[in-house]
């Protein structure tokens, strides 16, 4: 089984990763100190990098505000959840709000506007 995670939490760890992305770029240009050039590409790249990352978190803080709160049925505490199927953002519970899918295998592919076709 694909060890799912909640899709909010999935876009903050990326946005998290950008950051330390960033840092480690800028910190490969100090081995260039004698190619400035070479320097500042590194640098800006960083740099880059991380404007990326305050982009993606600002994206996912006005995507949360609209999604749906609601409450896990497993550990009774508040998440969000965005699409028609999400995972708890606690206790990784598969939840959904359709009353088709309820009971159904977990996939992210309900999310989809046109299923995945099996055998492809």
């Amino acid at each position: 089984m694909k060890p799912y995670k909640n899709k909010i939490n999935r876009i903050r760890s990326f946005a998290l990763a950008l950051i330390f992305i960033g840092f480690v770029v800028m910190y490969f240009g100090i081995f260039f100190k004698q190619y400035p050039l070479v320097m500042v590409i590194f640098m800006v790249l960083g740099l880059l990098c991380i404007i990326a990352s305050t982009v993606v978190y600002f994206w996912i803080g006005m995507l949360s505000t609209k999604a749906v709160q609601v409450v896990c049925p497993n550990c009774g505490k508040a998440t969000k959840m965005l699409g028609r199927v999400d995972m708890c953002g606690h206790c990784r519970e598969p939840l959904t709000l359709d009353p088709e899918l309820e009971g159904k295998e977990f996939d992210e592919s309900y999310n989809r506007k046109k299923p995945a076709q099996s055998g492809e």
